[in-house]
């Protein structure tokens, strides 16, 4: 049995194929538009996907649309009438799209798949799920648990914000939700506008900036945004935000109560941004760490699955699992909007087939999230001998020796391998990487490379078998979605006493600066050499040479651009850097010489 899930219309549009329960193929469309978040309809990820499987879309059983349309449109319009005669701005933008296309997305769908095969047969095999039971399935059906408790946190879907699942073989029963306009995901967001970053995309950057301040406005977070419970539900003051009806996230009232004004994007980061930063991400893990642990207590489940775009807040996973409460967590490696394509196939797949559930209990089913698509080296020399680019072929051996002496040397590469990534994390294949120990890497990496804010912090990635050595990790981050220390015995002790702000990135505080933030803590990823053998053995290699079993392990792209997909893109971005070498398979580029239109 095939089934393609799909995800578009609002961010991070993508298409998964899973056959016989079996994920074969993922990929986000914003990586073949070359548009960041690309919201349209995922043509290019639904002809990948088919590709991949050498399959038409007459030989698909079931096509899902990871959300329910009219439902969103109920809570769109109850909510503008709610606010009657207030966010007619808004109103007068949203509603006459919602009914020329959105509404209508069966139809528009059937149109849009018609255009890629014409099978009169497709109708019968649309289906909708609900958008958080599509994140829930995308969490726990890959997981390897046969049993876990599920929850899903974002910005909203129909009605939920945030939603509790017990998954059991195969089927996942609801069990408590907290709906729209309260949601962990929108403060963040509003936030996130508010210190001067696009919503929807700077998000992260809130959780990197956080560490340089110091959470002196939790309390005013606390005593007027958000009412919590014992219980970690929650409540949002309306009166503060503007994001139900209104064309910004906060308003006159917010910025009041910070004594400040909306960033622009373009202004200096100060003191007080920082503050507020550090502010919301630790009222996020209060809540957090409040729901996880009533989760446990009144279920009394050990294993625990996360989805949903506040499941990449890795700080807040980290803390789940030094909680203690559960025993293991299994996050989502696409856990954003792109992630509910694959979590709609899935849920069709078990819960209305019936399908038996086959589990490892030893490995996720997510196959390191390698599903994207590949170029061999006979498509890459063919690329380069067609743009007349300089190379030369090296076998793994000597490419893997060149390159990690090339590395001790402080050179950057950019690393284009095998299957590209499904979700927003480069896990090896589409990676740049380099040495970890380099005082000036973190900030050569950020200004020179990938031209983007200075104090963004990078990720190790680390042998796993000698990863409790290095980080206070006691358990295995495939996918680079747990924070944790860098080990004691790798931190150096520093005097920060004259250093505020932003002039925390000049104190080295550990023997590996580059992937060390200002408090000590790295976003790690850890590796196995059947997750990925080649990267594996160039990590052997450098380890090997320099007794540091640890890579920065950074995406391949530059500030608002994708993840490179091809070796085009690869080769584009290269020429747009300053990175040293590229390899493209077994074939590498150290120059710069020709440049593509």
């Amino acid at each position: 049995m095939n089934i393609i899930g799909i995800s578009c219309f609002y961010h991070d549009s993508a298409a998964a194929l899973i056959t016989n329960g079996r994920i074969i193929s993922a990929a986000q469309e914003e990586r073949f538009t070359r548009i960041k978040h690309d919201a349209s309809f995922p043509f290019n990820s639904i002809t990948y996907c088919l590709n991949s499987a050498n399959l038409k879309l007459s030989n698909i059983d079931a096509i899902v649309f990871y959300e329910k349309p009219f439902i969103k449109f109920e809570r769109l319009l109850e909510t503008y009438l709610q606010k009657v005669p207030f966010g007619f701005s808004s109103f007068k933008i949203a509603i006459p799209l919602w009914t020329k296309e959105k509404l209508f997305q069966r139809q528009l769908i059937l149109k849009h798949l018609f255009s890629i095969e014409k099978n009169s047969t497709l109708k019968d095999k649309l289906f909708f799920t609900d958008h958080h039971h599509s994140h829930a399935a995308s969490a726990f059906y890959p997981s390897p648990f046969k049993e876990a408790a599920v929850l899903t946190m974002d910005g909203v879907g129909e009605w939920a914000t945030t939603s509790v699942y017990i998954g059991k073989n195969n089927s996942l029963e609801l069990k408590k939700e907290i709906n729209f306009p309260h949601s962990l995901g929108l403060l963040y967001s509003a936030f996130t506008y508010f210190l001067g970053f696009k919503v929807n995309d700077g998000e992260y950057k809130i959780m990197g900036l956080a560490p340089y301040g110091q959470p002196k406005y939790k309390a005013i977070i606390k005593d007027y945004l958000i009412d919590i419970k014992k219980d970690g539900s929650f409540k949002l003051n309306q009166k503060f935000f503007n994001y139900s009806t209104g064309l910004t996230m906060t308003n006159n009232r917010f910025e009041k109560l910070f004594k400040a004004n909306v960033r622009k994007e373009k202004d200096n980061l100060e003191q007080k941004h920082m503050d507020i930063a550090a502010s919301v991400q630790s009222v996020i893990e209060d809540v957090i760490l409040s729901l996880t642990k009533n989760i446990f207590k009144e279920y009394g489940i050990k294993n625990l699955c996360l989805a949903g775009g506040v499941a990449l807040n890795c700080v807040a996973n980290g803390k789940i699992l030094k909680q203690g409460y559960f025993k293991n967590l299994w996050i989502q490696p696409a856990a954003g909007d792109a992630g509910g394509s694959l979590g709609s196939a899935l849920a069709i797949y078990y819960e209305y087939f019936k399908k038996k559930r086959i589990i490892n209990v030893k490995k996720d089913s997510m196959r390191n999230a390698y599903l994207g698509p590949h170029f061999d080296n006979y498509y890459i020399k063919k690329f380069l001998d067609k743009n007349d680019i300089k190379y030369k072929f090296l076998n793994e051996k000597k490419l893997i020796s060149e390159i990690a002496l090339s590395l001790t040397k402080g050179k950057t590469i950019g690393w284009f391998q095998d299957k590209m990534e499904f979700g927003p994390r480069a896990l090896g294949n589409r990676s740049i990487l380099a040495d970890p120990r380099s005082e000036k890497m973190q900030k050569n990496l950020n200004l020179k490379i990938k031209f983007r804010e200075s104090f963004r912090p990078f990720a190790p990635i680390v042998l796993r078998k000698k990863a409790k050595k290095w980080f206070d990790l006691k358990c295995d981050s495939p996918y680079m979605l747990l924070v944790a220390d860098v080990h004691k015995s790798k931190k150096l002790e520093v005097k920060e006493k004259n250093f505020t702000g932003l002039r925390k990135l000049y104190l080295k505080r550990s023997v590996i600066p580059a992937v060390t933030h200002v408090d000590y803590s790295a976003r790690i990823q850890t590796l196995e050499k059947k997750d990925n053998k080649y990267l594996y053995k160039l990590l052997q290699k450098f380890d090997e040479l320099t007794n540091c079993p640890v890579l920065v392990n950074t995406s391949f792209n530059i500030k608002d651009e994708p993840i490179v997909c091809s070796p085009l893109d690869a080769y584009k971005c290269f020429t747009k850097t300053n990175l040293d070498i590229l390899v493209l398979g077994n074939y590498i580029i150290d120059n710069k010489k020709v440049k593509l239109n």
